[in-house]
């Protein structure tokens, strides 16, 4: 496109989105500007989510350093061997924990060229090439577009599958001769119409999840369950040793004490040690303490001693792992925009409408051990819960005790400066974000058509309210 077509695109965009200002046409005003909500502080890795504010400097040093090694790029050779300091592959998705989660800061969620934090395009597309290596980009991933991971619905044979299937494979890198796996066939994946999405689910303030009693999270389900009820929302928690984890392959990655799990786009994680564990083996291909088996170990693609990343062997007995949890756990939530008249209002009919029945506004965690971080009031809005979302959004995956149409109430700390909605990235748009939970068989029906009901102005406070957190 030429500069001339493009700027009078943008001009074009911002005129239309002024004549709907103008008419009262209710419109996401889109990602808010200013330093991220998270707290952000500038280092040599970027910008980064901040550390919980009241840590002492011990807890704070294993902050920074779970930063660190949140950024780091993976190559194949583990180097030393035996040091943990590599791994990636043999299939993977992105070669670091950051190039997913950057927007709008480390430990966030996916990037896009239209952050106003940190603009970059979809990382994915360098690292399918980094290092010499062979893959073809799929049609899916794009530089202006989300990242990305892909799952197919159904095995060969018609039974369920719903694993990740590595968008790309180390063939071709200068650091991993002869190995020859093959890409995953997309195209005609896509064309049997088996292929769904998810992209990374954002990592701030989930210590204060992870430390909240499952008592507290029963209790706010049940909370008034009259109104509920009235308007037609349930929800259920998705539970430790509730059957298949929905990771290539069928297992439980969670154990079996029936403990409630929190974490994920179907809440099939008990803790952020499960959650960064099964990511680091699934999106990078590094074996570690949790998931400590290739998950294509095929000959002639496997170069390191398992597990690749272990506190065993790890400088200081910290491994990755470990400092992924560090940097996750002891991370700040989100924090707002201070309020004003509209998006108080805005808050005000969030309530009314009945989003606050799923999205619940405010939670308190447990005892924990780390400095200041006990019995906290925290703001997440969310329940934590499974919850039917009807046909416009099912998956057709089911993960644990969660069915092809269940997802966890995503939690909207934050959301104001997230660039893509849903668990597959399909809108940049709050409003249309919004209009998706409505389908047959979903427990948003009557939340949103009462939404749909409110003036203009108040469908525009509702949205204001949202990207102000």
């Amino acid at each position: 496109m030429t500069h001339w077509k493009m700027v009078a695109g943008i001009a074009a965009v911002l005129a239309a989105a002024a004549m709907a200002t103008s008419q009262g046409t209710p419109h996401d005003p889109g990602p808010r500007t200013g330093p991220p909500a998270a707290g952000a502080v500038v280092s040599t890795s970027g910008i980064t989510g901040g550390a919980y504010p009241t840590l002492n400097a011990t807890e704070q040093a294993a902050f920074t350093n779970g930063i660190a090694q949140f950024v780091e790029e993976e190559g194949v050779p583990d180097q030393p061997p035996g040091t943990g300091n590599g791994g990636l592959g043999p299939g993977f998705n992105s070669t670091s924990c950051g190039s997913c989660h950057s927007q709008p800061a480390i430990l966030g969620s996916s990037p896009g060229v239209s952050s106003p934090q940190v603009p970059q395009p979809n990382p994915q597309i360098a690292a399918a090439t980094a290092m010499g290596a062979t893959n073809v980009i799929p049609s899916f991933i794009t530089a202006g577009g989300p990242v990305r991971e892909a799952r197919f619905v159904r095995n060969p044979d018609g039974t369920p599958d719903g694993g990740v299937h590595n968008l790309f494979n180390i063939t071709g890198r200068t650091d991993a001769v002869g190995c020859n796996l093959a890409q995953p066939n997309f195209a005609a994946q896509l064309a049997a119409n088996n292929v769904i999405f998810r992209i990374p689910t954002p990592l701030f303030g989930l210590g204060l999840v992870d430390n909240t009693l499952d008592a507290t999270f029963k209790a706010n389900l049940a909370a008034n369950s009259d109104t509920k009820s009235a308007f037609g929302i349930a929800g259920r928690f998705n539970r430790v040793g509730g059957g298949d984890s929905g990771i290539q392959g069928h297992f439980n990655l969670s154990g079996n004490d029936g403990t409630i799990s929190k974490f994920g786009w179907k809440a099939q994680n008990k803790s952020i040690t499960l959650f960064a564990g099964e990511a680091y083996n699934v999106e990078m291909g590094v074996t570690n303490d949790v998931m400590p088996n290739e998950r294509n170990g095929v000959a002639g693609c496997v170069f390191n001693a398992m597990p690749e990343d272990s506190h065993s062997v790890a400088a200081n007995g910290i491994s990755d792992l470990d400092a992924f949890v560090d940097a996750i756990r002891l991370s700040a939530p989100p924090v707002p925009a201070p309020a004003t008249a509209d998006t108080k209002n805005g808050q005000d009919k969030f309530n009314k409408v009945g989003c606050v029945l799923c999205h619940s506004d405010t939670l308190t965690s447990a005892q924990s051990i780390f400095t200041g971080m006990s019995n906290v009031t925290y703001h997440p809005f969310s329940d934590f819960a499974l919850h039917h979302m009807g046909e416009k959004l099912a998956d057709g995956v089911s993960q644990g005790l969660a069915g092809p149409d269940e997802f966890r109430t995503a939690p909207l700390w934050g959301v104001g400066q997230r660039l893509y909605f849903l668990h597959d990235g399909r809108t940049a748009d709050l409003l249309e974000a919004i209009q998706q939970h409505s389908s047959r068989g979903s427990e948003a029906n009557q939340v949103v058509r009462r939404f749909n009901a409110l003036s203009p102005g108040d469908q525009q406070a509702v949205l204001d309210f949202l990207r102000s957190l």
